[in-house]
């Protein structure tokens, strides 16, 4: 743990100033926190009184994305979800004034559970209980896309009719916020997706989407106590919005071919483990879990491929301008055309 003049972007100070105005009496002693490793986006803090823990939420310093880090969306998301069968953290309070930290910012509970990234990390726990926890992702996945977000008062979230169109030119316009290079693939793949986008993008099959659901966006704790029920919280829902549930899942078998598209390095590995289910044998479980039908996912794929390589695009602008916090971040930009170039293949397999 740090003191408080010592943590790039959390000012414990400011914040005790704050959070004692938002929930009288709840700080004690002195405060103490750290940045969490894990995470190439928001900045996440543990806080500690010496006696009870808070997690803190940011935007990353420096270059943010007018419509990125959305700290509001994703409080309101988790205080929504409550009380659903999908996992979240308890949320205490928001902060919309920069003038606080210098971004908006919120505030949760701190959930005991490991964030699973590596294939190494999961080696730990054995080819069963590996294959136990990434069925449980699945399960918890298609929850989420079951959840009806008129029930929770999510119904305002986003705007479904026309998403993957939107999707499309909202991730062009990322790029071209972050771009740090000649990328003629991206373009390639931006002009192919715009002239297929599904004629069901009508709305009809919306739910909320996580917009970035993968394993290490989970706290788990895989002991024998919570073996049946591994997954304690799902987190990092700054991209969640009602649009295609298609997408998540997607972006989820995008996520486990990472380490082979990018060659390793800057990415998780999780899904090379002995045990790790493969791509059909996810699909065939989030169809068993009550997922939404899947069909034809070759534009879903191409789009998966586009946005996380702009995000890691933009992870890439951020290191080279001196505005990262932590380490891992001089590799991610080598990820970014390996994924358009698999972006392109998966829409030309469709194809045929």
């Amino acid at each position: 743990m740090t003191a408080p003049d010592d943590l790039p972007g959390l000012d414990l100070t400011a914040f005790r100033d704050w959070y004692d105005a938002q929930r009288p009496g709840e700080l004690a002693g002195d405060l103490r926190g750290r940045l969490l490793a894990g995470g190439k986006s928001n900045l996440t803090y543990e806080v500690t009184d010496g006696s009870a823990w808070w997690v803190v939420r940011r935007p990353p310093l420096g270059h943010v994305q007018a419509t990125a880090h959305d700290m509001g969306r994703e409080f309101t998301v988790m205080s929504a979800l409550a009380g659903t069968d999908v996992p979240v953290p308890a949320t205490y309070a928001h902060c919309d004034d920069p003038a606080v930290l210098g971004a908006p910012f919120y505030v949760m509970e701190r959930v005991a559970g490991t964030a699973y990234r590596t294939a190494d990390q999961l080696a730990d726990l054995g080819p069963e209980r590996t294959a136990a926890l990434a069925g449980a992702m699945v399960d918890v996945l298609a929850r989420l896309h079951a959840v009806d977000p008129g029930a929770v008062g999510l119904q305002d979230l986003g705007r479904p009719v026309g998403f993957l169109e939107r999707q499309v030119r909202r991730w062009g316009r990322q790029l071209d916020g972050s771009r740090t290079r000649d990328l003629p693939d991206a373009d390639a793949l931006l002009a192919r997706l715009a002239a297929s986008v599904p004629a069901g993008d009508d709305g009809s099959a919306a739910g909320i989407v996580h917009g970035d659901y993968r394993l290490d966006n989970l706290l788990v704790d895989a002991t024998d106590e919570h073996r049946e029920h591994p997954v304690r919280a799902v987190v990092d829902w700054e991209m969640a919005t009602i649009g295609d549930p298609l997408t998540d899942v997607a972006l989820l078998l995008v996520y486990d071919r990472l380490g082979t598209i990018a060659g390793g390095g800057a990415v998780a590995d999780a899904s090379a483990a002995p045990g790790y289910p493969d791509a059909d044998a996810q699909l065939a479980r989030y169809a068993a879990a009550g997922g939404r039908p899947l069909g034809d996912l070759g534009f879903h794929l191409g789009l998966a491929h586009l946005k996380l390589a702009v995000i890691l695009e933009g992870i890439h602008f951020r290191h080279l301008h001196g505005q990262t916090v932590g380490e891992g971040f001089d590799t991610v930009g080598a990820a970014v055309e390996p994924l358009l170039a698999a972006g392109l293949a998966a829409l030309t397999a469709t194809d045929h």
